[in-house]
């Protein structure tokens, strides 16, 4: 069974930065894609950045040149270098995993930028 744990998240001002991390366990854990989603109460879940195993890399078009994902292969892990925050990053973020059968999604941490 597939396992994503999040952290990093926190409480920010407008304009800072923070990190958030994401590993993956699990023996059917298969890199394949991995990238982060952001929801907020009321919405659904949108999609923010992912990376393929290959290094392809998509932003949503509201972080790009913001947000920088990136991975660790050897970790099994993946992360989003948040900067430049605003108001509208604020949301609850959550680690996403495509095998390329299926989905898995991890618990998620919220992040919040404050002016």
């Amino acid at each position: 069974q597939v396992q994503l744990v999040e952290s990093g998240g926190g409480l920010m001002q407008v304009g800072g930065s923070l990190r958030l991390s994401c590993e993956a366990s699990g023996s059917g854990f298969r890199a394949n894609v991995m990238g982060w989603y952001r929801q907020t109460p009321g919405t659904q879940r949108a999609f923010v950045a992912a990376i393929s195993l290959g290094g392809s890399i998509t932003y949503a078009d509201d972080v790009k040149g913001r947000f920088i994902v990136f991975a660790n292969n050897a970790k099994d892990a993946v992360y989003l270098q948040m900067n430049s925050l605003k108001l509208e990053d604020t949301g609850h973020y959550i680690c996403w995993n495509n095998d390329g059968y299926q989905n898995y999604w991890g618990r998620g941490t919220q992040v919040t930028a404050a002016s």
